[in-house]
């Protein structure tokens, strides 16, 4: 439904209208620049299910429009593509999610002639799944995360499946293995967040590298990745700060201005009033026709509405600029809020993690005490003859590649297995 918004507004909502729009060019600079600062953009697939938001900002009465009736979440079909109202189908295949987004609110302005282009946000809610075969326990389809590498995902379908049974410690071995890397992955991903969070805490404008991942290959590129996001969550805030800062500005010079227009028009009030007198003066003694006279209190009457409205609009911009300063300070106790959360949130992800590790590595021991054939596996996995392959669709092509426990896994890609266990 398109809402006819009228033309007119006072000085007041006109500058209202500035600021909040200063307020929406800051947030969408600071959404490219993040976007400029992802080191490899992901591009979507068949399966990829996506969180769709749409709003409008709305310059000619400084509103936002939320179209609720496209919002929602997509999956991306067979073809490659996804079925929105109003829109039909849109290529999503191969798109960024900041792509789609842009494509959908052009075809909105574009269909409904609107002359600000809606917003649309489009956040990935689910990877397309990762598919196991071969000497897997558990072969199947899988959910992808990020991050996750042949072993991680070899870990996910249970390891590798033996068909001798007097192999079991051996396969648990490898099981818990798979298990304790994913968890490592996790607690160091982990433990950076923490530190990028008490560095948000404390004020600070860099990371320190916690202790615990100095010596991980990997630490580097944690770091830089959660710097990003600190910089990134730091502009927001200062755009966020600033444009409340500009529409106090706004408001401070908009009550000067009125103040200076009152005191010209309370001077010809007392102009007004004077010619007034004067004339029912001259009325009184028959000097002066009675329309005059009307003319005279009628300007006078004028002006003293014209007063009242201008003290009128100095209280509401006075208002305004008490409920900035409340948004402002409300805006600082938000970030507190969710920094103290995230926090309380990560210390409780980390404990659970250790839990887990530490059940992993107790496994792992079990096995190499009570298996002769698992002690043969060693830390590093020698004594087992495996083979990883990745089925992957490149360019419209499906193509395998040999792989490493190491090499990185795709969403869409089928891990394919084979192993044997010799003796040594």
């Amino acid at each position: 439904m398109i809402e006819i918004l009228p033309r007119g507004k006072p000085a007041r909502a006109r500058a209202s209208v500035r600021c909040a729009s200063l307020l929406l060019l800051g947030l969408c600079t600071m959404t490219a620049t993040a976007r400029a600062e992802t080191p490899t953009a992901y591009h979507l697939g068949v399966m990829d299910k996506l969180r769709i938001r749409v709003a409008e900002w709305q310059t000619a009465d400084g509103t936002i429009r939320d179209w609720s009736s496209i919002s929602g979440d997509y999956t991306v079909g067979p073809t490659g593509s996804i079925s929105l109202p109003f829109i039909g189908e849109m290529s999503a295949g191969g798109k960024t999610p900041g792509e789609v987004a842009d494509a959908i609110g052009l075809s909105l302005q574009k269909q409904f002639g609107l002359r600000d282009r809606p917003s649309a946000s489009v956040e990935l809610s689910q990877y397309r799944p990762i598919y196991l075969s071969g000497d897997v326990q558990n072969p199947g389809e899988y959910p992808y995360i990020p991050n996750l590498t042949v072993i991680k995902a070899l870990s996910l379908g249970g390891g590798l499946r033996r068909a001798d049974a007097g192999q079991r410690f051996a396969r648990d071995f490898i099981s818990a293995k798979g298990d304790a890397a994913v968890y490592m992955a996790e607690r160091g991903r982990l433990l950076m967040r923490r530190a990028r969070l008490q560095a948000e805490m404390s004020g600070k404008d860099q990371i320190e590298m916690p202790q615990q991942l100095q010596s991980l290959p990997q630490a580097a590129d944690m770091l830089a990745s959660e710097a990003a996001l600190m910089q990134s969550r730091e502009k927001r805030l200062k755009l966020q700060t600033q444009a409340l800062e500009d529409l106090k500005n706004l408001l401070q010079s908009e009550v000067e201005t009125l103040a200076k227009k009152s005191d010209t028009q309370n001077h010809q009030l007392d102009l007004a009033k004077e010619d007034r007198d004067k004339v029912e003066d001259l009325a009184e003694r028959g000097l002066a026709l009675s329309a005059r006279k009307l003319t005279a209190e009628q300007r006078a009457a004028d002006l003293e509405a014209a007063l009242l409205d201008i003290d009128t609009n100095s209280l509401k911009a006075k208002q305004d600029i008490s409920k900035a300063n409340q948004d402002e300070i409300t805006l600082r106790n938000d970030w507190d809020n969710q920094l103290a959360q995230e926090m309380q949130d990560t210390d409780t992800q980390l404990e659970s993690l250790q839990l887990k590790l530490s059940t992993s590595q107790a496994l792992m021991q079990e096995a190499v005490a009570q298996s002769a054939d698992a002690s043969n596996l060693g830390a590093d996995g020698k004594g087992v003859n495996i083979e990883y392959s990745i089925v992957r669709e490149q360019d419209g092509q499906t193509k395998e590649i040999p792989a490493q426990e190491n090499t990185e896994v795709l969403p869409g890609d089928l891990i394919k297995a084979s192993s044997g266990l010799y003796m040594r």
